[in-house]
């Protein structure tokens, strides 16, 4: 008997294992919603398998279930998905009537989805429904895959990322007046470049402070990898970036927070904001309502001094580059310890997680 729940349990971690893999392919297109895979197995083998593609969708589990060419099979069959069905009526039907209906007897699920319409209902309806529910299979793995989701819905705030390049004398920037040419000044190299605008395709929005518009000019769209533009936030206190600038183009959804004006125009959301000391709660207050579930904060120094002295983030990607300024707009003082490290060519990339946010 225990060999038995052995080989059991090293079955059901196999197969939830493809489930986050399936699942990671909606990274960048299912926000708001979770990242969801799932597998139905007969007898060993896998016969359906499905993941959430986009938001308004068709979920995982009927992206499986309708894959399976033979529906007979499903009676005798175990389906696996790495996040509970839901049971709510929403932009498409509950998944665990579904599977209820297609008398699927065994279901193995690796943790709870929090959000108030779904949590333990969807398994409860699967039990009286008479389908054995197996949970927690995977289940750090599965909650790690869907950080963004369980922040988003338990803090009520975006999941915040900071990113950065510094120098290897710990500055970020030069120092730059507005006689300086607009362009950015690069410490890394073209391979982290790439990379970035992965994480671009990957994360709902990007936010950059005012200087960092206005001496780099960055136009915050993905144009070194194929996936969406983010939505770009600019920090725009008193208006004073010119229109000229790539972040007002119409590539992308741009929202402009400001104390002077609400207005919409074309792309362009220019939102009116009480910059207080409780100003970044406030704007992550109105993201959170526009549900913006992940949030890169690029710079300056400024804006990022301001996450970190509030405790506002989650994780922090920081580039070190090969080069070295002498002078200039130093780092963020960010005395924690990665908890990863990689070299892209010549630079360093650390990641970060904050351990002390509760």
């Amino acid at each position: 008997m225990e060999n038995y729940i052995k080989i059991q349990q090293a079955e059901d971690e196999k197969y939830m294992t493809r489930c986050i893999e399936l699942a990671k392919l909606g990274l960048g297109s299912a926000a708001p919603n979770p990242l969801v895979g799932s597998v139905i197995v007969y007898k060993g083998k896998i016969i359906g398998e499905g993941y959430h593609q986009k938001c308004g969708e068709a979920h995982a589990e009927v992206n499986a279930i309708n894959s399976v060419k033979d529906k007979s099979l499903l009676s005798k069959s175990t389906i696996y998905v790495n996040l509970e069905p839901c049971a709510h009526h929403g932009k498409t039907p509950p998944c665990a009537d579904l599977i209820v209906e297609n008398k699927i007897p065994r279901v193995v699920i690796a943790c709870i989805d929090i959000f108030a319409k779904v949590s333990g209902k969807g398994i409860e309806k699967l039990k009286k429904g008479g389908c054995d529910v197996t949970l927690g299979v995977l289940e750090k793995e599965s909650l790690e895959l869907n950080r963004r989701f369980f922040t988003f819905h338990s803090k009520k705030r975006p999941y915040i990322i900071l990113k950065w390049a510094e120098t290897l004398d710990g500055f970020i920037d030069k120092y730059r007046s507005s006689s300086d040419p607009i362009e950015p000044i690069w410490i890394t190299n073209s391979l982290s470049k790439i990379l970035v605008h992965k994480w671009r395709t990957e994360e709902t929005a990007f936010m950059i402070g005012t200087n960092t518009a206005m001496f780099d000019n960055p136009q915050l769209t993905v144009r070194e990898w194929n996936g969406r533009n983010p939505v770009r936030i600019v920090l725009d206190k008193k208006l004073r970036l010119k229109n000229t600038l790539k972040i007002f183009d119409s590539a992308a959804t741009t929202f402009i927070f400001n104390e002077q004006k609400d207005e919409i125009k074309e792309n362009l959301h220019f939102i009116k904001t009480n910059f207080t000391d409780n100003s970044l709660k406030e704007i992550l207050n109105i993201l959170y309502q526009k549900e913006i579930q992940s949030v890169v904060v690029e710079g300056g120094k400024e804006l990022l001094d301001s996450f970190i002295d509030q405790n506002l983030w989650d994780e922090a990607r920081v580039f070190v580059g090969k080069v070295k300024f002498g002078n200039g707009v130093m780092a963020p003082f960010f005395n924690y310890i990665a908890d990863k490290e990689v070299f892209i060519n010549e630079s360093k990339l650390m990641f970060y997680r904050n351990e002390f946010d509760k």
